[in-house]
């Protein structure tokens, strides 16, 4: 596994992470608790020291997980990176809203520190932008946290440059996570960029594209149980998902030249992109984060760069 500083702070992290949406269940038609702890061990085992999470994935339940998969693994503290979230609510009937009000976020992280079993969150982000709330109220709360301690670093989720360049001119900003992936670079335009420039972390997230990228799909498996959300996206239906599996079919026969899969070709194209920190690498049962031990080690080359660029031209 490939370990980096985040910019800015002391906080070592492994260059790909465990992501656990999918462990919430929450749009993905449900999950196994017994599978998700399995997955979260094996991801430990690999090497994979940070953990993405939110309080909104399964609503606690992602969570409550991770803290029973440390404790059962017996992971020293100061040996796992936890980043959660803040900046979203919800009701008993599963509706969702964002919140980054600063009494929502101040009940939030002492209801994540309670779930997550720690006295303290390595990395604190808030999940989207709320726009009923102002952006200077949100950081101030997020900096009054990190002055007490109960945050390590300050992170952001799904924000835009202007947004950003908001929040710095009231407190840190160590990180920023965004979507970013070989069939989604729209953050190349802008929010790449700025973070480059001014030192922020990038934690991409979806680098596989809700499984897209891993290869296991074809038109007739492209079917999700209900309650899963990828059953009404563009990209997994018609002629677009024809379109993604041509890509798909030619990158799986350019990763087996190099000796790799498509998703470790996938996943190492966005840890090579300049400004990327980390890249989350989503997993909810054992053997869906095995192949990230073939991620470390390598760099795609100018050469397999520009084939790649001509695939996504033309398939």
């Amino acid at each position: 596994m490939e370990y980096t500083l985040l910019d800015g702070t002391g906080i070592r992290v492994s260059r790909v992470a465990l992501g656990t949406w999918a462990i919430g269940g929450w749009l993905w038609g449900g999950t196994d608790v017994g599978d998700a702890i399995r997955a979260i061990h094996e991801a430990l085992d690999l090497g994979i020291t940070t953990i993405d999470t939110a309080p909104v994935y399964g609503f606690g339940l992602s969570e409550e997980i991770v803290a029973r998969a440390l404790r059962e693994k017996r992971v020293p503290r100061d040996q796992v990176v936890i980043a959660t979230k803040c900046g979203m609510e919800w009701d008993d009937k599963e509706n969702v809203w964002r919140n980054s009000r600063p009494e929502r976020i101040r009940q939030e992280i002492e209801d994540s520190l309670r779930r997550l079993e720690t006295e303290y969150i390595d990395l604190y982000q808030v999940h989207w932008p709320d726009p009923e709330t102002p952006i200077a109220e949100t950081a101030a709360v997020l900096a009054e946290l990190y002055r007490q301690g109960k945050i390590r670093a300050i992170g952001v989720s799904n924000y835009s440059v202007e947004q950003m360049d908001q929040w710095r001119a009231v407190a840190p900003l160590h990180s920023s996570q965004p979507p970013y992936n070989l069939l989604d670079r729209r953050i190349e335009a802008d929010v790449l960029p700025y973070c480059r420039e001014h030192g922020i972390a990038v934690l991409a997230y979806s680098p596989l594209a809700r499984g897209l990228l891993t290869g296991k799909f074809t038109e007739e498996t492209a079917k999700f149980p209900p309650g899963d959300t990828r059953a009404r996206e563009s990209r997994f239906t018609g002629e677009e998902l024809r379109r993604n599996l041509r890509r798909v079919e030619h990158l799986r026969a350019l990763a087996q030249e190099l000796g790799k899969t498509v998703a470790q070709l996938a996943v190492r194209w966005v840890l090579d992109q300049p400004g990327v920190t980390v890249a989350l690498w989503g997993a909810r049962r054992p053997g869906q984060i095995a192949e990230a031990a073939g991620v470390a080690g390598w760099v795609i080359t100018p050469a397999v760069r520009e084939r790649i660029e001509a695939i996504l031209r033309e398939a």
